[in-house]
């Protein structure tokens, strides 16, 4: 016969594992953004991990991998156990068109703003217009920094068959040519154009260019999206609410990327104030304009043939409700 006891312990064992799944922290989550700790882009996940506001939405992220970008994050993303990650949107657009099984959930960061165009202090380079019939070192063929380059020529009206674009393989050696007199420019971008401020001297800023555009977009694959949808909502939550408070007091920010990136006091604090006014951040939601523009600066370097279907390779239903919008 089967005591009360045993009765007792029988009904409530299924309460005790309900309560105790109900209490049972989030387990640790890592997720890959690209650049990570080199550059601005994954402020809003290190301030998130700081303040606890991936906790608070239902998540916990306690690391990430970083990388230098590209296709190298965009498998870093596919591969990980969580498969969500920030990544450049050349790069998503690129891996897509790979044939990877791939959606792309939310907007990173909208802003060019911390790309500039330098020379030496004693240049005769003054302005933009001045680079015609000169050479300038950018990072790569097919880069960034050669896709912002050619978009400030077009906005200047400046024909891009009278620059000559040296590939330096990356922005210290560009200004390694750049000291060596092999080129007159150079382009550059933050941190380390304010590392670096007193050495140089600034002929464009692309934010004095350049509208806003989409640059970093959140991916995964579309079986994590399909399975995991809460587990996207809670990163978008949280990521929102730690964009909020990067606006909010950026001061705050600036201090967490010290700590959390070993940045120097005063260039974190200079890097984050120069990409408030831009909004570099977005809160998540996509804007139509600022994803083809980035698209019709992927033309201008060859990256791109035709126009981005963009509701093929974009799913906003991760998206809070006031971020959801048409396409």
């Amino acid at each position: 016969m089967i005591n009360i006891r045993t009765r007792l312990l029988r009904y409530a064992a299924p309460l005790l594992i309900a309560s105790a799944a109900l209490q049972a922290p989030a387990r640790a989550e890592e997720i890959a953004v690209t650049q990570w700790g080199q550059s601005l882009y994954g402020a809003p996940f290190a301030v998130g991990m700081e303040k606890g506001l991936f906790k608070k939405a239902g998540i916990d992220i306690t690391g990430i991998i970083g990388s230098a970008g590209g296709g190298t994050t965009v498998r870093n993303i596919l591969a990980n156990a969580t498969p969500y990650g920030e990544v450049a949107l050349p790069a998503a657009l690129a891996a897509a068109r790979q044939g990877l099984d791939l959606v792309i959930v939310n907007v990173g960061t909208r802003t060019v703003a911390e790309s500039t165009l330098v020379t030496m202090p004693n240049s005769d380079v003054k302005t933009i217009a001045d680079v015609v019939d000169k050479k300038v070192a950018i990072t790569s063929p097919k880069s960034s920094s050669e896709m912002i380059f050619l978009m400030e020529l077009k906005a200047k009206g400046i024909d891009a068959g009278k620059v000559t674009r040296v590939a330096a393989g990356g922005y210290p050696p560009a200004l390694t040519m750049l000291e060596q007199g092999a080129v007159s420019a150079a382009a550059l971008i933050e941190p380390l154009s304010i590392i670096r401020k007193d050495r140089y001297r600034t002929v464009a800023a692309a934010k004095d260019i350049l509208p806003p555009m989409t640059t970093s977009v959140g991916i995964t694959t579309r079986d994590f999206a399909r399975s995991n949808g809460d587990k996207l909502r809670a990163i978008i939550a949280g990521r929102r609410a730690a964009v909020e408070a990067i606006y909010a007091n950026p001061d705050e920010t600036a201090a967490i990327l010290q700590k959390m990136w070993n940045f120097d006091a005063a260039i974190s604090k200079e890097a984050v104030h120069n990409m408030i006014a831009p909004k570099m951040w977005s809160l998540g939601d996509f804007n139509r304009a600022e994803l083809d523009r980035t698209a019709e600066g992927l033309k201008l370097i060859g990256e791109l043939k035709e126009d981005v279907d963009w509701n093929k390779l974009v799913d906003q239903s991760f998206l809070p409700k006031d971020l959801q919008g048409k396409l």
